[in-house]
């Protein structure tokens, strides 16, 4: 698997499919490339995706240092210099979507177009999960968080219907610093004053019954950034892009060749 070397000598895993304009496809916090594995041939037929095992996780090194979602947006910045991509369309979901915030704000002339999908600004400005929520991820006995988990990514139907593996509940082999250090960089990350700055157009998207990330960020995020749109999606949870996947991938392709 390839390797790009970031400034501090860590070495950022990445994957390449598709082909067409590059599409780089940020995951969620503490996953890996996987995250996007159900929905990425949808955007292959059409564009050339780049995915990131982010430092911590898959096949990319786990420094025991601090991460922050500003560090992430620098490696993921790297692969595209290590794959000679000047500019590309960036799309990512969830803590991706904060890194994205980043690789947006800080590199506008490196994104043709933005999709964020459910995500927030971070910072005091940011419409916080509920108490219930965070109690609920936080319960000592790990198949009950892991089942409340499943639960804010995907409604119960869905669930009926897709038995797994579901790849967005975390990179099981990371290591405990690894992990605690991406939730430390997602809860540290705030992007409110950067989003002004931004200059590609932008797609807001979330899904209306998201309690992971509540919907009421989307608009905010929107009204931050220039040149920014909203679609909210009727009935979706975190994995919006996984269960309405033929509504929001469409969405997204369409945004993507005609922003």
């Amino acid at each position: 698997m390839p390797r790009a070397v970031a400034s501090d000598g860590t070495r950022i895993a990445y994957q390449v499919s598709g082909g067409g304009p590059p599409l780089l496809l940020l995951a969620g916090q503490a996953n890996n490339h996987h995250w996007w594995d159900r929905v990425r041939a949808d955007f292959d037929t059409h564009f050339r995706t780049i995915t990131v095992d982010y430092r911590g996780t898959g096949a990319s090194d786990k420094p025991e240092t601090e991460y922050s979602t500003v560090l992430f947006a620098a490696d993921a910045i790297c692969v595209l210099d290590s794959l000679g991509i000047e500019r590309a369309h960036v799309y990512g979901t969830s803590m991706g979507g904060r890194v994205a915030q980043w690789v947006a704000a800080r590199h506008p002339e490196r994104v043709h177009t933005l999709i964020l999908g459910c995500t927030s600004p971070g910072g005091t400005h940011a419409v916080e999960r509920s108490r219930e929520v965070r109690a609920s991820l936080a319960q000592p006995d790990p198949d009950r968080s892991c089942r409340a988990l499943l639960e804010l990514m995907y409604t119960q139907d869905w669930i009926g219907r897709n038995l797994g593996p579901y790849n967005t509940l975390g990179d099981p082999d990371m290591p405990a610093h690894a992990k605690l250090a991406h939730l430390r960089a997602s809860n540290g990350h705030d992007a409110w004053d950067a989003l002004p700055s931004i200059s590609a157009p932008t797609l807001v998207l979330h899904g209306t019954d998201d309690l992971l990330s509540p919907v009421d960020n989307a608009p905010l995020l929107a009204e931050r950034i220039p040149n920014a749109r909203v679609r909210l999606l009727p009935g979706a949870r975190h994995a919006y892009f996984e269960e309405d996947r033929t509504v929001a991938g469409a969405a997204a392709i369409s945004f993507l060749f005609a922003p």
